[in-house]
């Protein structure tokens, strides 16, 4: 039997996708130990996919090859997270590679119970944002009482950083454009406006102080921004990489050389964030979706960076 699977034929943009018919695993021929096959009924879409074929992904260390999703024997595979059913279980699938496909073969640890009240698109579109939020949550130290500054609020990680901070008692601060105000307001957070000016903007928001800060965007003005607020050097955390950022003495997360892959806390991060989601205390807000064989348009629509919320494809 055979199945889709949406790969990269070279590096490059989002029309370097194809489509591919290829066999499905089966027990004793594809499957590894303690590895299962999962019948995908959404995969989430996250700019680290286009990122990783586009030739402009920053280094990965060895030891993150996997969680990167990157095969260094081959061109990479894309889809680093779905939902699916197990011998008739409901499940989220996390971390995983090659998920843009009809069926994904899984590591057994990666999965956890999916809860009946999420919609498949909302639980393929969790646990990729979600932990990295809790991630850098975590590592720039944030709790109760603190004023936390979130750069690019209305992004998939910050609009999961947004709920996450707020349910721990902390006040948020969320760069973001006007029209994504209303949204960064309904998740708890008081929105202000990047650009020229925002450091005067943020002060006069917060005139008390920002003690911790999250760089989810990576520019100079995050950065300026986040060092001229932030006494406490160890309190910023960035997801963006680059050399810059290596210098200042900032928590960086991610996988390149340096960067803090936080493996062992993203994966006990799953289950509250399934728990939250499924109680209906955190949401995962959906842009659209996107059958499988739309891959390519769903990557340009992420790219554009237009629209709030997580993009799905549907196989």
């Amino acid at each position: 039997m055979n199945m889709r699977l949406v790969r990269p034929t070279a590096y490059g943009s989002p029309d370097v996708l194809d489509v591919a018919e290829v066999p499905v695993p089966e027990p004793g021929s594809g499957l590894g130990p303690g590895e299962v096959l999962v019948r995908v009924k959404a995969a989430g879409v996250n700019p680290i996919d286009w990122k990783i074929y586009s030739g402009a992904f920053h280094d990965v260390d060895d030891d993150h090859h996997d969680q990167a999703g990157v095969d260094i024997d081959a061109l990479p595979r894309i889809g680093l997270e779905c939902a699916g059913v197990v011998d008739g279980n409901e499940v989220i699938v996390y971390p995983v590679t090659a998920a843009y496909a009809d069926y994904v073969v899984a590591p057994a640890d990666s999965l956890i119970a999916k809860p009946a009240t999420l919609s498949w698109a909302e639980a393929a579109g969790l646990m990729l944002t979600g932990t990295t939020a809790a991630h850098a949550l975590h590592a720039a130290g944030v709790h109760e009482g603190d004023t936390v500054l979130i750069h690019n609020g209305s992004g998939g990680v910050g609009l999961m950083a947004i709920q996450l901070a707020t349910h721990r008692g902390a006040k948020v601060i969320a760069t973001a454009s006007e029209h994504n105000f209303e949204l960064l307001r309904s998740l708890g957070a008081t929105p202000v406006a990047y650009g020229p000016g925002l450091l005067d903007r943020v002060q006069a928001t917060a005139p008390d102080g920002i003690t911790a800060a999250l760089d989810l965007i990576g520019t100079d003005e995050a950065l300026d921004t986040s060092l001229a607020l932030v006494a406490d050097r160890t309190r910023i955390a960035s997801i963006t990489g680059g050399p810059r950022r290596a210098k200042e003495g900032i928590k960086l997360l991610g996988y390149g050389p340096g960067e803090d892959a936080g493996a062992e806390l993203r994966a006990a991060a799953r289950t509250d964030l399934a728990t939250m989601a499924g109680a209906g205390n955190l949401r995962v807000l959906i842009a659209a979706t996107y059958p499988l064989t739309q891959a390519a348009e769903a990557h340009r629509a992420g790219q554009s960076g237009h629209t709030p919320g997580k993009l799905i494809l549907i196989p």
